[in-house]
């Protein structure tokens, strides 16, 4: 096993884990590894598979910690993020195959029940006639059922192996005894056979299986859009001072590398050699550019805007700012993780009491004098009405509505729980540049339109994020000649009146040394003339006072956390009506401040946008994004909206309030229809064909009942919407 050292001492352990699904598997997985004397911690991400343990004890045998997952039935190997990608296809390939054949069964499969239906009505089919149909059922359900059923029979004996019961247990005694109870009375010529409820059940099961699996992939994205943005090359310079093009990864600390205005800083560096404007929004929430030069770090990700740098490497790809920021995003998900859906609540009572239930009919049967065929016939029908159809779809039907719903809003669910999760949120923390605000600067006061045009002819031959804004609010018009752009300073052309500057204050002359020169200005000078100042910022969003105003009414307060400096942060707030903020946040900070409201008792909202914002993203209760935020943000949220709406974050939460009332009202028709049918099943007053046909039925009142979803209220926002249902 590839044990390594931690920081710190100590040993660690990652180990690719096949098999979990629920957070019944991943408490199981991490007791027992936890139980290993001299392992100090267990964390498993159900969405990677990656089992990470830590022990102290250099006479820990790491067979022993492999031992330990693979004797609950779970395969374990060391962990390769692609070799984990690969499995993860395999799976998801495989159930599709399996959904697919199980649908083009049951369509089949129909062609001769329906009429088998009609005829026990009416007995207008002969005996030969039914038994030729039985047959030709059988010749299509069992060889489908059986690979179709693959997934769900692999999972019941590995988990009967090892002396425990999973969901899968009852679902493949349920397929198993309907084919065989079928398939003998084929064989004896009997009336009933179940054909078509064996594959129809299976292509129902394998629906949801396949879904749940496709959300699961969308998390494990995070932190791979995290080190995307990690450059994949490095200019280094080599002894003689020559460029040479380098990996990334091969990037050592202490190489001198070369960065080109445009580019993305590589790794973590400290400048050496010249000055420019580099792009911080994406890390810190920053939104002005920040003026670097000479002895200053600057963190993986950032965008150099103007000027050439050469800088020194202080620290390996791997230990970079975003790679930390990547293994934070991942802690977060696996806290994430542990959140117990109701689906899962629901099916640790289901199991023991269907086995129960059914196991009681046969002995129960047996006593009282029955042959074995009747015993057997009552616990199939026991276990066919009783199968977790409508369970099995209160959750996922409700969320398919939902989320359609939402995706029509231009609000995209992207993770199976997540409204389960958002439906009962108690506090809502904002990132403030990109969420509260727009995201981008605006020009906020300008002296005169003549001012304001001269600076622009200037302003629209420059990269610079405040010249661009200044050219955007002049509009279209002419670039003055001969423009040169003086990194980390501004803009400067001789003209024929002199030399024209635009830029930092004390570029131009405005700011004398010893005064501060404000990042959110730019200043005109022109020969014989005052020198003029622009002013920006980043505006808050048309609705955003209203947005946090409608979580307050409904209880919710809410704060900002911004890596962003304290004025702009505090103005935002005030904007928006909130007295809790904090500004200069750093990625850890924010995930922190998360940690604080969790262990407060509190389920935490989280909107942002930015690479700062992603750890806190995932360690929220339940995140969101914007549609223009940083791939990896939106990868670790929940949801992403599109469009400058905030409105869509009260929204989506209506939607989730009234979802979770129709999943409660699945659960307790559920609840209802097996309290008056088992009993029914268990006297043996049901047949199993009636029981397929209750079980069906029971399954259609669900997927309507969550279709109500779909037509409650129709309005963009918060009104109208059924959030107190």
């Amino acid at each position: 096993m590839p044990v390594k050292g931690r920081e710190g001492g100590g040993f660690r352990l990652e180990l690719l884990v096949r098999g979990a699904r629920c957070n019944g598997c991943l408490s199981r997985i991490e007791a027992a590894v936890r139980a290993v004397p001299g392992v100090g911690e267990a964390r498993l991400n159900l969405s990677t598979g990656r089992l990470a343990i830590g022990w102290q004890d250099a006479g820990l045998d790491a067979r022993a910690l492999v031992q330990a997952v693979t004797g609950l039935g779970y395969a374990a190997a060391p962990f390769d993020p692609a070799e984990g990608e690969r499995e993860s296809d395999r799976e998801g390939r495989s159930l599709l195959l399996a959904m697919t054949v199980a649908g083009v069964a049951a369509m089949n499969v129909m062609m001769f029940s329906v009429p088998i239906w009609s005829a026990n009505f009416n007995g207008e089919m002969g005996e030969g006639t039914r038994t030729m149909f039985h047959w030709l059922s059988a010749i299509i359900a069992l060889p489908a059922g059986a690979y179709a059923g693959l997934p769900f029979f692999r999972s019941a004996w590995g988990a009967l192996k090892h002396g425990h019961a999973n969901m899968d247990v009852p679902i493949s005694l349920a397929v198993i005894l309907a084919a065989g109870v079928s398939l003998w009375e084929t064989i004896t010529g009997g009336q009933h056979a179940y054909f078509d409820a064996v594959v129809m059940l299976l292509f129902l099961l394998l629906i949801g299986r396949y879904l749940d699996h496709r959300l699961r992939l969308t998390a494990r994205q995070a932190a791979r859009d995290l080190l995307a943005l990690q450059a994949v090359t490095a200019t280094v310079l080599d002894d003689t001072g020559s460029p040479v093009s380098m990996a990334v990864r091969e990037v050592k600390p202490g190489a001198r590398l070369l960065v080109h205005p445009g580019d993305r800083v590589p790794v973590d560096v400290t400048v050496e050699e010249g000055r420019s404007d580099a792009d911080f929004s994406m890390l810190t929430g920053e939104t002005a550019p920040v003026a670097v030069g000479p002895g200053m770090l600057v963190r993986a990700g950032a965008v150099n805007l103007t000027g050439a740098l050469v800088a020194r490497a202080v620290a390996a790809a791997e230990d970079s700012f975003l790679a930390e920021i990547a293994r934070l995003v991942e802690t977060g998900e696996q806290n994430r993780s542990r959140f117990v859906r109701m689906a899962d609540a629901a099916a640790r009572l289901y199991v023991p009491l269907v086995h129960g239930a059914a196991a009681l009919t046969v002995v129960g049967w047996l006593l009282a004098g029955a042959d074995p065929r009747t015993a057997i016939l009552n616990a199939c029908a026991v276990l066919i009405i009783t199968c977790p159809c409508a369970l099995g779809l209160a959750v996922p039907a409700v969320q398919v509505v939902a989320s359609g719903r939402l995706f029509r809003s231009g609000i995209l669910v992207r993770t199976g729980d997540a409204l389960e999760r958002l439906a009962v949120i108690t506090q809502a923390v904002f990132d403030k540049t990109g969420v509260l605000t727009r995201g981008r600067p605006g020009l906020a006061s300008a002296p005169d339109p003549n001012a304001l045009e001269a600076a622009a002819r200037l302003a629209r031959a420059s990269h610079h994020p405040l010249a661009q804004a200044l050219a955007r609010a002049a509009g279209p018009g002419p670039v003055a000649a001969n423009v040169r752009e003086v990194p980390g300073q501004g803009v400067e052309a001789e003209l024929a009146d002199g030399l024209w500057r635009l830029g930092r204050g004390r570029f131009v002359g405005a700011v004398q040394d010893g005064e501060t020169d404000a990042e959110t200005e730019l200043w005109l000078a022109r020969p014989g003339a005052v020198p003029v100042r622009f002013a920006f910022m980043d505006t808050l969003r048309d609705d955003a006072r209203e947005t946090v105003a409608t979580l307050a009414a409904r209880g919710i307060p809410a704060e900002i956390l911004s890596g962003d400096r304290p004025g702009p942060v505090a103005a935002a707030a005030a904007g928006v009506g909130l007295a809790r903020w904090q500004a200069g946040c750093s990625p850890a900070d924010k995930a922190a401040r998360l940690d604080e409201l969790a262990a407060s008792g509190h389920k935490v909202l989280m909107v942002g946008d930015g690479l700062n914002d992603a750890p806190a993203l995932a360690r929220a209760h339940v995140s969101m994004a914007p549609g223009a935020a940083a791939d990896a943000s939106q990868s670790a949220a929940d949801f992403v909206f599109q469009g400058d709406a905030l409105a869509a974050v009260t929204e989506a939460h209506a939607v989730a309030r009234a979802a979770r009332a129709r999943i409660i009202e699945n659960f307790a028709f559920s609840a209802l229809y097996n309290l008056v049918t088992v009993p029914i099943a268990v006297a043996g007053l049901v047949t199993p064909f009636i029981a397929a046909i209750a079980m069906s039925a029971s399954s259609l009142v669900v997927m309507l009942n969550a279709l109500r979803l779909a037509g409650a209220g129709s309005q963009t926002g918060a009104g109208g919407l059924p959030w107190k249902r």
